[in-house]
Parts: C-alpha cells; sequence; structure tokens
C-alpha cells in the first residue's frame, strides 16, 4: 500500500507540474513560459519525485515504465496492475485539482486542456502515423535511460538527473507533434477532462507508449542483464 500511494501521489504531482505549466503559465502575456517550460517542467516533476519516492516505489509515475520495468526484468508480474492503477488515479486527481485552479480565472475556457493528439488536435498538425512513430520511440529512449541509469552497474545517485533530463529533451522534441506523451496515465488525466477528439484518440496514447516501453525492456535486458 505504501508503494501505491508513492505511485499515485508523484503521478498527481507530475499531472500537476506538467499539465498545469502549459495549461496555466504556458501562453501567459509576455511573462509565459512556452514550450522550453513546459518541457523543463514535465522533466522536474519527475526529478523531484525521483529523489523523493525513488526509495518507496521506485518512482514510475507512468504504466509505460511499469511494463518496461516489468519486461527487463526490474519488478514482479503481481505489482503491475496494482501500480498502473495508482497512476492513472493519481493522474485524475492531479487533473481535476488543476481543472480546479484554472476555472476560477473570469473567462475560463477549458480549450485542449493539455491533452494529447494528433491530425487537428496535434499542436503542429502532424499525421496519426507521425504521431505514432513517435510517441514508440520517445518512450523506447526513456525506458532505456531509466533501465540504463538504475542497473545495478550504474553510478549510483544520479538516476533520477538523467531520467529528469531525458523527459525534458523528449518534451522539447516532440510537443509540437502530439503535446508529449510518452505516459498513458497523463494522457487519460486530460483527456477525460477535455473530451471529444482528445478522448476518441486516447487509444493512441497508451498503444504507442506500451510499444515503445516493451521493445526498450527487450533490447535493455540483453544489452545488460541484471544477472551476470
Amino acid at each position: 500500500m505504501k508503494k501505491l500511494l508513492a505511485e499515485f501521489i508523484g503521478t498527481l504531482w507530475l499531472v500537476l507540474g506538467g499539465c498545469g505549466s502549459a495549461v496555466l503559465a504556458a501562453g501567459f502575456p509576455e511573462l509565459g513560459i512556452g514550450f522550453v517550460g513546459v518541457a523543463f517542467a514535465f522533466g522536474l516533476t519527475v526529478l523531484t519525485m525521483a529523489y523523493a519516492i525513488g526509495h518507496i516505489s521506485g518512482c514510475h509515475l507512468n504504466p509505460a515504465v511499469t511494463m518496461g520495468m516489468w519486461v527487463g526484468g526490474r519488478i514482479d508480474s503481481k505489482v503491475v496492475p496494482g501500480y498502473i492503477v495508482s497512476q492513472v488515479l493519481g493522474g485524475l486527481v492531479g487533473a481535476g485539482i488543476l481543472y480546479m485552479i484554472a476555472s476560477g480565472k473570469p473567462g475560463f475556457e477549458l480549450g485542449s486542456f493539455a491533452a494529447n493528439g494528433f491530425g487537428e488536435a496535434s499542436p503542429g498538425g502532424y499525421s496519426m502515423m507521425a504521431a505514432l512513430i513517435c510517441e514508440i520511440v520517445m518512450t523506447f529512449f526513456f525506458l532505456f535511460v531509466i533501465l540504463g541509469t538504475t542497473h545495478k552497474n550504474a553510478p549510483a545517485g544520479f538516476a533520477g538527473l538523467a531520467i529528469g533530463l531525458a523527459l525534458t529533451l523528449i518534451h522539447l522534441i516532440s510537443i509540437p507533434v502530439t503535446n508529449t506523451s510518452v505516459n498513458p496515465a497523463r494522457s487519460t488525466s486530460q483527456a477525460i477532462f477535455a473530451g471529444g477528439i482528445h478522448l476518441e484518440q486516447l487509444w493512441l496514447f497508451w498503444i504507442a507508449p506500451i510499444i515503445g516501453a516493451i521493445l526498450a525492456g527487450i533490447v535493455y535486458k540483453f544489452l545488460a542483464p541484471d544477472k551476470d
């Protein structure tokens, strides 16, 4: 239960910090943080939680990470369902808190609510195929970094920094394409509030990140198995 609660709180923070920066601060007149600020916000949520709850639950905050860690042989299959449920619920609560804050401004309009999408729902109008490739590849490299920096032979104490920076880089690359998911829990929380086309397209932001994560788990397990 402690691990599940840690995952719930961590994912809540990721959604509130990352999506919150996009909804509340990215487009603010003159002083808005823009794409670069949002990218760093997502990276900082993972960086801070890695050191806060990494020793409790591993700080997955993401169903794709949980799947990749399982395929890579780092966690037992029995923890996977609980982790994923906790992450989705944490994301939903984070989105709910964000909605309550954002709707407190006069003239508030929900808009896309930082939801992910492709085609007309893509910030840059990118196609479904572009979005699919982008999410698979970006999640692959995210898990590759996670599996590498948390390996028993990796330098101790630096995993959180590398993982947070990796997520920042991923957002710098892919915000224009899909608004960057690489995390089905983050996508679900925003799509439920945004509704419409974002909810219709949610399937891609479950399938693509999980495919990328599984591929990374297979590849990294081959490159550097935990057992010598």
